[in-house]
């Protein structure tokens, strides 16, 4: 892998493993970057460019293999190894997402789910019982848990972070209104849902004008 390679290029490898997926269900064996393109809406140059950044993965005249190209994405995004997840906020977005059978796909199981209100706790979401979030840290350990999910109030989201770093988690996926400052060892992604909502509604703007 030559240096360091930039968020933008990263951020463009689960789309490339979805495109790549559909190929691969579709029966494609081979595809070269300028068919890729065509499907992706990516230039051909844009392509080579990115996955030169992890070795090219072709040959010269030749395209690349599909399947092939599906399995190392795959490495590179951590999918080749089992991941277990809790969610923290058993409202409406967690128990959505606990039901959302397509993760386990992708080798993220969720394990466990938990809230602090007392009327959610005890209820089940899909085949697992809400637990109270003071369960937390013993069920963090206990189940080599390195992913959580937060779907809770941003009022709550900072305090029950730093409990999770210190529980070992090193992967946040922080769907609460407010950005985390974590140590530098734990990544963070970000989902703010309106801000999303808000960027469709610039570009309606934008049309419209």
């Amino acid at each position: 892998m030559q240096g360091k390679i930039s968020q933008v290029v990263i951020s463009r490898l689960p789309r490339y493993f979805r495109y790549l997926g559909d190929l691969k269900d579709e029966g494609v064996e081979r595809i070269s970057s300028s068919e890729l393109s065509k499907i992706m809406n990516v230039t051909a140059s844009q392509i080579r460019q990115d996955f030169n950044h992890f070795g090219g993965f072709g040959q010269q005249g030749y395209g690349y293999n599909v399947n092939y190209l599906y399995e190392e994405i795959g490495k590179l995004l951590g999918l080749d190894k089992k991941h277990n997840l809790i969610i923290i906020g058993a409202g409406n977005l967690g128990q959505a997402l606990a039901n959302y059978m397509n993760f386990e796909r992708r080798g993220f199981f969720v394990k466990g789910i938990f809230d602090c209100n007392e009327k959610i706790i005890g209820t089940k979401v899909r085949d697992m019982t809400v637990m109270d979030i003071s369960e937390l840290k013993s069920f963090v350990i206990k189940n080599d848990v390195d992913i959580a999910v937060l779907t809770l109030p941003k009022t709550g989201a900072t305090k029950i972070s730093e409990i999770l770093v210190e529980c070992g988690i090193t992967g946040i996926w922080n769907f609460a209104h407010v950005d985390l400052d974590l140590p530098s060892h734990v990544s963070v992604e970000n989902v703010h849902l309106s801000d999303s909502l808000m960027k469709l509604s610039f570009k309606i703007k934008g049309e419209k004008n």
